[in-house]
C-alpha cells in the first residue's frame, strides 16, 4: 500500500508520527513539572479530596454504561461494511478504528480530568506566590490535556494512514466515529451533571440563604467543583478531540477522491492535510510554552492575553509554514488559502466570543445594567444578545465557506469542498491551544473555590479570583470555537456524502428535500428539550437536599460539614439517565430517514441538522455566557455588588443560561457530527435495504421497500420510547411536586 507514496512522502508521515510521539512525551513532562508542585494542607486538603474521589466515582460509573453499547456499534459496524461489499480487511479495520476512537477519546477525557483535579490544589496554593506562577502551573496542566488531544489524535491517523493508505478514509470513518460517540456521552454527561449541581448550589445558597458561592455550608458546592472538571474538562477534551478526527477525517476522503481523478494516484491531496496537522502541534507546542513567558508590559496582567498573544504566536508559526508547504511540496498556493482561512476563522471567532461574553465589553455590561429592573428583563437582554451573535457568528462561517470555495474557482464542486474541508483542517491547526485554553477554565474555577472554601484571603484570594475570570472567557470562547469546527467539520462530512451517494438536493424537483431539511431542522430542538429537561429534573432533586441539610441541626452555624457525597451521589445517577436515549435518538434518527424516504430526503436531513444545530448552539453558548459574566460584573462591586436585588436578579439570569451554554449547546456538537458519521459509514448498506425485498402493486407500477419499511417501524418504534421514557420521568417529576405541595396544604 505504501507504494502509492513517494519516498518523500514516507519520510514526512513518519516525521508526523514522530511529532505526535513528541507532543505525548511533552504532555508527560509537563505532568512531572506540575506533580512537582506544592499541594498545600489542612482544610485544603480536605475539600480537594472530595473533588477528586466525586469525579473519579463519576467517570467509573459513565465507563462502565458505555461498554456494552460501544461492543454492540462495533458488531453492527462490521456487519454494515459487510453489507456495504466491503473486504474483509477494510471492516476489520474499520471496528478497531473505531474501538481505538473510543479508547482515545476516553483517555483523553479521563486523564485530562484527572491532571486538571491534581492542578486546582497546586493553583490553590500557587496563588501565595504570585499571579504569574499561579498562572504558569494552571495553564501548563490545561495544557496536558491539550497536548494529549493533540498526540492521541495525529498518532491515530497517521497509523492508520499508513497501513491503509488509499482505503483509509473508510477506516478512518470508524476512528472518528468511537471518538464521536464517546464525545457525545462524555459532553452531555458531563453538562448535565455540572449545571445541576450549579444550580442546586446557586439557587439554595446564594438566593435562598445569601451566603457565598463556595461557602462550605453547601451541601451541593463539592458536586459543583466535581461537575466543573467532569464537564468541561473531560467532556470538552472528548469533543475537541473528535472534531479533531472527523475534520481530518473529511479532508482525506475528499482528498483521496482528487487523488485518484488523473492516470495516476497523486498522493499530496491527502498527505498535505496531515503534514498540516503535524506543523501544528510543533507551533502549539511553542506557543503553550511560552504562556508564562511574556513581559508584563504585553500582557498587562491578564491571563487572557497571555493566552491570546500565544495563540497569535502558534498561528504565525503555522501559517508561514503552510506557506513553504503548499510551494515546495504541493506546488499549488490555493492550499496554503484554504488553511490559512480555518485559522483566520478561528482568530475571529475567538475575538467575536469574547465580544459578546467577556465582563469588560457592552454586551455584558448591558445584561448587568438591567438588573437594576429585575429577573424578567436580564432574561430578556441576555436572550436578544444570543439571537444577535448567531448572525454575525453565521456569516463568518458562510464567508470561510464561500472564500474557500472561490479559491478553488474553475477547478470543479469536489476542489470547493476540499478547500472547507481543508478551512476546518486549519481551524483546529492549534487543539492544543484551544483545549489548554478551555481547561485552564475548570482549572482556575475549582482553585477559586478551594480558595473560598479554605478560607484563603488577601492578595492570593485576588490572583485566584482574577484566574478564574479568565477563565470564564476562556471557556467561553473555546465553546465557540467547538460549535464552529463542528459546523465545518459537518459540512465537510456532509460533502463528503453528497459525494459518495451523488446525491443531489434540488427542492424544486424533489419535496424530499424539503421533508429531510424540515425533519433535520427540528432534531436540536429534540435535543436540547431532554437535555435541558434532564439538568432541571437533577436540580429539582438537589434544591431539595440541599435545603433538607440546611435545617439540620449545626449546618448554617458551621458546626457541622453537610453530606457532600450524598449530592454527588445524585448528580452521578442523573447524568446517567438519558444518555442511552440521546445516543439512539443521534444514531437511529439519520438511519429511520434514509431508510424511509431514500437519499435526497436524507441529504436535506443533514443539511437541516448543521443548520439549526449551529444557530441554536450559538445562541445558547452566547447568552448563558453573557448571563454568567453579568453576574460577575456585579460580583466585582457594580451595581450594588454581592447580596443586592441586582445580584439576586444576575443569578437567576445565570441560572437560566447554565445549562443552556454548559449543556444543551455543547451537546449538540458531537450530536451534529454523530449524525453527519453514522450517515456516511452505514448510508450504502442503508440504502441497499430499500432493494432487498420489493412488493409491486399490480396495474400500478407502483413498488413497495417492504424491507426498509419494516426496518423503519422498528427503529422508529425504539426512537419513540426512548423520548416517552424522558416524559414519562418528568411526568412523575411533577407529580412528585403537587403531592408535594398538597401534603404542605
Amino acid at each position: 500500500m505504501t507504494s502509492l507514496l513517494s519516498p518523500f512522502e514516507l519520510s514526512a508521515l513518519y516525521a508526523v508520527v514522530g511529532i505526535a510521539i513528541a507532543a505525548l512525551f511533552y504532555a508527560l513532562l509537563l505532568r512531572r513539572q506540575v506533580l512537582r508542585e506544592r499541594m498545600g494542607s489542612g482544610k485544603v486538603l480536605d475539600v480537594w479530596n472530595g473533588i477528586k474521589s466525586g469525579a473519579n466515582a463519576y467517570l467509573k460509573v459513565q465507563f462502565k454504561s458505555l461498554i456494552l453499547f460501544i461492543g454492540i456499534l462495533g458488531i453492527f459496524l462490521f456487519f454494515s461494511a459487510s453489507v456495504d461489499d466491503q473486504p474483509f480487511f477494510i471492516a476489520i479495520g474499520r471496528v478497531g478504528a473505531f474501538l481505538i476512537g473510543a479508547f482515545f477519546s476516553a483517555m483523553v477525557g479521563y486523564v485530562g480530568m484527572n491532571m486538571a483535579v491534581q492542578g486546582n490544589i497546586r493553583v490553590s496554593e500557587a496563588s501565595k506566590k504570585g499571579f504569574r506562577e499561579a498562572l504558569k502551573i494552571a495553564y501548563r496542566t490545561g495544557t496536558i490535556t491539550g497536548m494529549l488531544t493533540d498526540g492521541l489524535g495525529l498518532l491515530g491517523g497517521v497509523v492508520i494512514f499508513l497501513i491503509y493508505v488509499d482505503h483509509s478514509p473508510d477506516v478512518l470513518l470508524g476512528f472518528g466515529f468511537g471518538g464521536t460517540l464517546l464525545a457525545l456521552f462524555m459532553r452531555v454527561g458531563g453538562g448535565i451533571y455540572t449545571k445541576a449541581a450549579d444550580m442546586g448550589a446557586d439557587l439554595v445558597g446564594k438566593v435562598e440563604q445569601g451566603i457565598p458561592e463556595d461557602d462550605p455550608r453547601n451541601a451541593a458546592v463539592v458536586a459543583d467543583l466535581v461537575g466543573d472538571n467532569v464537564g468541561d474538562c473531560a467532556g470538552m477534551a472528548a469533543d475537541i478531540f473528535e472534531s479533531y478526527e472527523v475534520t481530518m477525517v473529511s479532508a482525506l476522503i475528499l482528498g483521496l477522491s482528487i487523488a485518484t481523478l488523473g492516470p495516476v494516484f497523486d498522493a499530496k491531496w491527502i498527505v498535505f492535510p496531515i503534514l498540516v496537522r503535524g506543523i501544528g502541534v510543533v507551533s502549539t507546542i511553542v506557543g503553550t510554552y511560552a504562556v508564562s513567558k511574556w513581559p508584563d508590559r504585553l500582557t498587562k496582567g491578564s491571563a487572557f492575553k497571555a493566552m491570546d498573544l500565544s495563540y497569535d504566536l502558534s498561528s504565525v508559526i503555522s501559517i508561514v509554514s503552510f506557506l513553504m508547504l503548499s510551494i515546495f511540496y504541493v506546488n499549488d498556493i490555493r492550499v496554503f488559502l484554504a488553511t490559512t482561512m480555518g485559522i483566520i476563522l478561528a482568530m475571529s471567532f475567538n475575538k467575536i466570543s469574547n465580544y459578546y461574553t467577556s465582563c469588560d465589553n457592552n454586551p455584558v455590561k448591558a445584561v448587568a445594567a438591567t438588573t437594576k429592573t429585575g429577573p424578567a428583563n436580564v432574561i430578556l437582554q441576555g436572550i436578544a444578545l444570543g439571537f444577535e451573535s448567531t448572525v454575525w457568528t453565521i456569516l463568518m462561517i458562510a464567508a470561510t465557506i464561500v472564500v474557500s470555495m472561490l479559491i478553488w474557482t474553475g477547478a470543479g464542486i469536489l476542489f470547493a469542498f476540499y478547500g472547507v474541508a481543508l478551512a476546518g483542517i486549519g481551524m483546529l491547526t492549534h487543539t492544543g491551544n484551544n483545549v489548554a485554553m478551555d481547561t485552564f477554565g475548570p482549572i482556575a474555577d475549582n482553585a477559586n473555590g478551594i480558595g473560598e472554601m479554605a478560607g484563603i484571603e488577601g492578595e492570593p484570594r485576588k490572583v485566584l479570583a482574577d484566574l478564574d475570570a479568565a477563565g470564564n472567557t476562556t471557556k467561553a470562547i473555546t465553546k465557540a470555537l467547538a460549535i464552529a469546527s463542528a459546523v465545518i467539520a459537518a459540512v465537510s462530512l456532509f460533502s463528503a456524502f453528497t459525494e459518495t451517494l451523488g446525491v443531489k438536493l434540488d427542492m424544486a424537483t424533489d419535496p424530499l428535500v424539503f421533508v429531510g431539511l424540515l425533519i433535520g431542522g427540528a432534531l436540536p430542538f429534540l435535543f436540547s428539550f431532554i437535555s435541558i429537561k434532564a439538568v432541571t429534573r437533577a436540580a429539582s432533586k438537589i434544591i431539595e437536599e440541599v435545603r433538607k441539610q440546611f435545617r439540620m441541626p449545626g449546618i448554617m452555624e458551621g458546626k457541622k460539614l453537610p453530606d457532600y457525597a450524598k449530592v454527588v451521589a445524585i448528580c452521578t445517577s442523573a447524568a446517567q439517565r438519558d444518555l442511552a436515549g440521546l445516543a439512539i435518538i443521534a444514531i437511529l434518527t439519520p438511519l429511520i430517514v434514509g431508510t424511509l424516504l431514500g437519499a435526497t430526503a436524507w441529504g436535506g436531513f443533514l443539511a437541516g441538522v448543521i443548520l439549526t444545530g449551529q444557530l441554536l448552539a450559538v445562541f445558547m453558548a452566547n447568552s448563558g455566557g453573557a448571563w454568567d459574566n453579568a453576574k460577575k460584573r456585579i460580583e466585582e462591586g457594580h451595581y450594588g455588588g454581592k447580596g443586592s436585588k441586582n445580584h439576586e436578579a444576575s443569578i437567576i439570569g445565570d441560572t437560566v443560561g447554565d445549562p443552556l451554554k454548559d449543556t444543551a449547546g455543547p451537546a449538540l456538537n458531537p450530536m451534529i457530527k454523530v449524525i453527519n458519521l453514522v450517515s456516511l459509514l452505514f448510508s450504502g448498506a442503508v440504502l441497499s435495504l430499500r432493494d432487498l425485498l420489493v412488493w409491486e402493486i399490480p396495474n400500478t407500477g407502483l413498488q413497495i421497500p417492504v424491507a426498509s419499511i419494516i426496518l423503519s417501524i422498528v427503529m422508529i418504534g425504539i426512537v419513540a420510547g426512548a423520548i416517552l421514557l424522558t416524559k414519562r420521568e418528568s411526568k412523575e417529576t411533577l407529580c412528585d411536586i403537587e403531592e408535594e405541595g398538597a401534603s404542605k396544604q
